[in-house]
């Protein structure tokens, strides 16, 4: 059963043993508020001269039920509460790490905003329903079988009489449920479609102003929204109507049973106790069916919330084992990868990379330079072909084991809204002052915190709005500097600078690639002249592989793209 919930609900392990538990406790409560019913039945039996009544018995029965039905319906309380909310973390911690072992690749094909929805909404969904449908769902399930058993040996023409209404009650509920999943789903795509407009619109408020959009986009978020409440109203009249129908055809069980109970009761064959015994039951039972049908639509409802936190947990993670790396030799032979399975973005290339020198990757934009370093860095795993550093197959090492040695700095830059001084820190998190600050000065950043309102302590805003794009490309180089590791991948570091600046980070390179494995792209031609080796790549393919001079006879793209910088280079506005 555990398991089926775990499955069923997208739950943790614990999250399932806490669910059952409610359940359970769901189930006593259920039977609890049977016992008033079966001493009042008692009480009757004695004072229609059926049977001996005891007053003080009777009194001391009473209470004990009371006390009984307090320590039940408290325990059940907390026991579903506690859970569900312990659970809500859980669940997103387990979904924060399974993103954490996604590769970066899994994310070209996932909406950020959806994963946001998902971590915050989606969940919050799940904590509601696990709290107020779930266990009520199953518990009655339970309830109905225990109580109609008892009927049926009681009194079985009686007992169908009260069972029948409530078994086709819940039969209905059930067969309303493709119904009511296809209307919530459909509200639930129009949602997340509504979350990403207002996002845009969020995202690009300067550009919307500066192009006079602002009526334009104004009209489109009102058809929206109107839209959307047009797909919620009737999401909700498919789920009320299902829960109102259900619910009226369980209240036919307090029909039927006054009808045969009353033909029974005149001919003899129940007497009056077990006449209201029944009435009773069916009047229980009807009360649960209308939380039964409520409950089953909010199941329902989450349907599309499950399949979201399902679709992240389950996604195929980055796997890897616990690998110590001396050396730093990159090897690629034959690697291929694309985005869609589709159109190769990098095609069977092998290429070497060797430490203490500087590999520089060039070509035409679009041709993979950007991809292949994310590959190196395995933030994605290649599709085929192997590559390996320290002669050990990239997608065989754990990813906090490659992680520790590699430096990346690329063209978009990703900051936190924090302090000057953690940004840089984040690059090791045990610096001290002194080594933040040395990273800061080789990175051409010392000059322009100094005059930041608070220095390093200045809070930069979101992604580092307060500062311009050189000086947040500075920073994130400056991470690298700080964390010193032996593979360093450089991205187009000077595509936010000018040229005093990257002359003088160019040279701080220079004294932090001792000993490393460094890979460069550059539009820049100059720039990456002196390096050891530049491998030219068009069309995800190696064109060709070499030093400057060489590669200026050999290949025609290098040359090109050397001929065009020279041009540009000359041109004056």
């Amino acid at each position: 059963m555990k398991k089926y919930l775990q499955k069923t609900y997208a739950l943790t392990e614990r999250g399932a043993d806490g669910l059952w538990r409610a359940t359970v406790y769901g189930f006593l409560k259920n039977i609890t508020y049977m016992l008033p019913m079966f001493l009042l039945m008692y009480a009757t039996n004695g004072l229609l001269g059926f049977g001996g009544f005891n007053g003080a018995y009777g009194a001391l029965g009473f209470v004990l039920i009371g006390v009984v039905m307090f320590l039940v319906i408290n325990k059940e309380y907390h026991t579903t509460f506690n859970e569900t909310y312990k659970e809500s973390a859980n669940l997103r911690m387990e979904i924060a790490e399974g993103i954490r072992q996604l590769p970066l690749s899994s994310f070209n094909k996932k909406d950020l905003t959806d994963v946001s929805q998902t971590m915050m909404k989606d969940v919050e969904a799940i904590e509601h329903a696990l709290s107020h449908s779930v266990p009520t769902y199953y518990a009655f399930l339970a309830t109905v079988a225990v109580i109609g058993i008892m009927l049926l040996i009681g009194q079985p023409l009686l007992g169908l009489a009260v069972l029948g209404p409530i078994v086709l009650s819940i039969f209905l509920s059930h067969l309303s449920q493709k119904m009511q999943k296809r209307a919530t789903k459909k509200y639930y795509l129009r949602q997340r479609k509504s979350s990403k407009a207002f996002q845009e619109l969020i995202d690009l408020h300067e550009e919307i102003q500066s192009y006079h959009l602002s009526e334009t986009k104004k009209s489109e978020a009102t058809r929206l929204v109107r839209r959307n409440e047009a797909v919620h109203i009737r999401t909700e009249l498919g789920q009320a109507l299902p829960v109102t129908f259900s619910g009226a055809i369980s209240f036919l069980s307090l029909g039927f049973a006054m009808v045969v109970g009353t033909r029974l009761l005149q001919s003899g064959t129940i007497n009056v106790l077990y006449f209201a015994g029944y009435v009773f039951a069916a009047a229980r039972l009807i009360d649960a069916t209308t939380a039964f049908t409520m409950a089953h639509a909010e199941i329902a409802y989450i349907s599309s919330s499950v399949d979201k936190i399902k679709s992240l947990v389950d996604a195929p993670k980055q796997t890897g084992s616990p690998t110590a790396l001396e050396h730093f030799d990159i090897a690629g032979d034959h690697v291929d990868f694309s985005y869609d399975k589709k159109k190769k973005v990098i095609d069977a290339i092998s290429f070497e990379a060797k430490q203490n020198t500087v590999t520089a990757l060039v070509g035409p934009s679009g041709c993979g330079k950007s991809t292949l370093l994310r590959l190196v860095s395995r933030l994605y795993d290649y599709d085929a072909g192997h590559m390996t550093v320290d002669g050990k197959e990239l997608s065989s090492i754990q990813t906090e084991d490659l992680f520790k040695h590699v430096s990346m700095v690329f063209q978009d830059v990703l900051l936190f809204n924090g302090s000057v001084f953690d940004n840089i820190r984040i690059g090791k998190y045990d610096a001290t002052e002194e080594e933040v600050y040395e990273a800061a000065k080789r990175a051409g950043c010392d000059d322009f915190v100094k005059q930041l309102p608070q220095g390093y302590d200045t809070i930069i805003g979101e992604n580092g709005s307060r500062l311009s794009g050189g000086q947040r490309q500075r920073i994130s180089i400056a991470r690298a500097f700080l964390k010193d590791a032996e593979i360093i991948l450089l991205d187009e570091i000077a595509a936010s600078l000018d040229v005093e600046n990257e002359k003088y980070i160019q040279e701080s390179l220079n004294r932090l690639i001792k000993n490393k494995t460094v890979m460069i792209i550059s539009h820049r031609m100059k720039s990456i002249e002196g390096v050891d080796q530049i491998i030219v790549m068009n069309g995800g393919k190696i064109e060709a592989c070499g030093r400057h001079e060489a590669l200026l006879d050999e290949s025609p793209t290098y040359r090109t793209m050397i001929e065009s910088f020279e041009r540009s280079d000359a041109y004056v506005y």
